[in-house]
């Protein structure tokens, strides 16, 4: 008799996906076709507002959690709840997002070598009509966490500060641990994230699990955003993301810390430091004719640095960390990984640049006497940060709290910056002001842009309620 050959059941699945309105359906039902054509026992939930006509074999569940329709992907929660025995995966997405099943394969590959508060995840990608691929995850203060690096098994991993990938995957274990938590079964709710992206982001901001992205595997680990719809408006190229990734995989026995501490602890990260920060004229154009070599403290993507390399200048940075700054580095900026105390051979430079990282230093006057040490008699220091004293930020403070726990850096991440507070920083630090100037909001950002187009009109003495952001020159006092 020939021996039974012993099978594995087929590993099965609940998909929640959330469909607010018809404008999605067309990629919905290719996200369904591409489940269905899966060699898995799925099961599908579309959480709606209006009824759909998807096929019988997928449910439809009709109703927000609440009265705002941005509650609707709570929904999901409810489901996973009830038929938390039943399945083997639990996976949640929106309906522009297209999960393959190779990434299915490569989550349950790489989940066997993770630890308990673990959780692998995802990137969006996006494509251009060009072929050009785009993560629009990566914008802001959102950034890859280089002191997070770890090896598990034949994968690296790391964090990425950006949680919300709109989609999730949890098995059976993991589900059942974050329910014990007490941070999954709740009620719609915002809190670093908005309502839409926090309840694809609640395992981890409040059940106790790590992201990791296993970068050594990452294309494994992207899901495609069909509607495509930040191209050309907010991310990183493939390219400059590649860049990042072969850093991440060098550092990976030895991570590095960053420069500073970048996110605040305000509400949504207010005022956190910007990665990708663009080039402002306002604040190139303060940088003296004269000048031959600038220093910028706090490099990012280095946008900034590198339209200064092409223009002939000797340009270093002290980076926010030597990931984010890979671009700027293989485009020929010089670039000094050492802390700014620990900093050896210090040069001098016509004119240094501290853009918008002052307010996060714990302490900026301590900072700011730093920078004697990197300046000649006649160079300029150039410093931007934070208008918290313009309307809309007083406006956002009234809504959310007082303005007092701007002044306890410990609980904040950021000292309350201002005119004033600048002023007094630089005197403190041996810094003479020789000019202050106003950055308005930009044209398109909402009713500021609206305001600070009106405001564009009126004398200089009266921007400084309309500015977000406030830019000083200063140099060195003479004894």
């Amino acid at each position: 008799m020939a021996a039974s050959i012993e099978t594995k059941p087929p590993i099965r699945i609940l998909v929640g996906i959330a469909s607010y309105g018809t404008n999605n359906d067309p990629y919905l039902e290719e996200i369904i076709r591409r489940y269905r054509s899966m060699p898995f026992k799925i099961d599908i939930v579309v959480f709606s507002n209006v009824e759909k006509n998807l096929g019988a074999d997928i449910e439809c569940t009709i109703g927000l959690p609440n009265k705002n329709p941005w509650s609707l992907p709570f929904a999901h929660k409810k489901l996973f709840v009830e038929r938390a025995n039943s399945y083997d995966l639990f996976v949640y997405s929106e309906d522009d997002i297209l999960i393959a099943e190779q990434t299915i394969r490569a989550w349950l590959n790489v989940t066997a070598e993770l630890l308990p508060n673990e959780v692998a995840g995802f990137l969006r990608i996006e494509c251009g009509s060009n072929g050009e691929v785009n993560y629009p995850d990566a914008h802001a203060h959102f950034h890859w966490d280089p002191s997070s690096v770890r090896r598990r098994g034949a994968y690296t991993l790391t964090h990425f500060t950006n949680e919300h990938a709109a989609c999730y995957v949890l098995n059976q274990a993991q589900l059942a641990a974050a329910l014990r938590s007490g941070g999954f079964d709740v009620a719609p709710h915002e809190g670093k994230y908005d309502l839409l992206c926090t309840a694809a982001t609640d395992p981890y901001t409040q059940c106790g699990f790590t992201k990791l992205i296993p970068v050594s595997h990452l294309n494994e680990f992207t899901v495609h955003h069909m509607s495509n719809r930040y191209v050309g408006k907010m991310g990183v190229t493939a390219e400059a993301f590649d860049r990042q990734v072969d850093v991440l995989l060098r550092i990976a026995d030895c991570p590095p810390k960053a420069l500073i501490p970048t996110e605040t602890r305000l509400w949504r990260n207010a005022y956190s430091k910007d990665y990708y920060e663009p080039i402002r004229e306002q604040l190139t154009s303060l940088i003296p004719p004269a000048a031959r070599s600038v220093l910028s403290i706090g490099c990012g993507s280095g946008a900034v640095e590198r339209w200064l390399a092409k223009k002939g200048l000797r340009v270093a940075a002290i980076p926010l960390d030597p990931v984010i700054a890979s671009g700027a580095a293989a485009d020929g900026v010089e670039m000094f990984y050492e802390d700014l105390e620990d900093l050896k051979n210090k040069k001098h430079f016509d004119c240094v640049l501290c853009s918008n990282i002052l307010h996060l230093a714990p302490t900026p006057e301590k900072w700011l006497s730093l920078m004697h040490t990197f300046m000649h008699g006649n160079s300029t220091l150039i410093i931007q940060t934070p208008n918290m004293m313009s309307l809309k930020a007083i406006r956002g403070r009234l809504k959310d709290g007082p303005l007092i726990p701007f002044v306890d850096y410990t609980t904040m991440g950021t000292h309350f910056s201002s005119a004033r507070s600048i002023r007094r920083w630089c005197s403190k630090a041996g810094f003479r002001i020789e000019k202050v100037s106003k950055i308005l909001p930009h044209p398109t950002d909402g009713r500021a842009g609206l305001a600070s187009a009106i405001a564009g009109r009126l004398p200089r003495l009266f921007l400084s309620p309309f500015a977000s952001s406030i830019v000083v020159t200063a140099t060195r006092k003479v004894n």
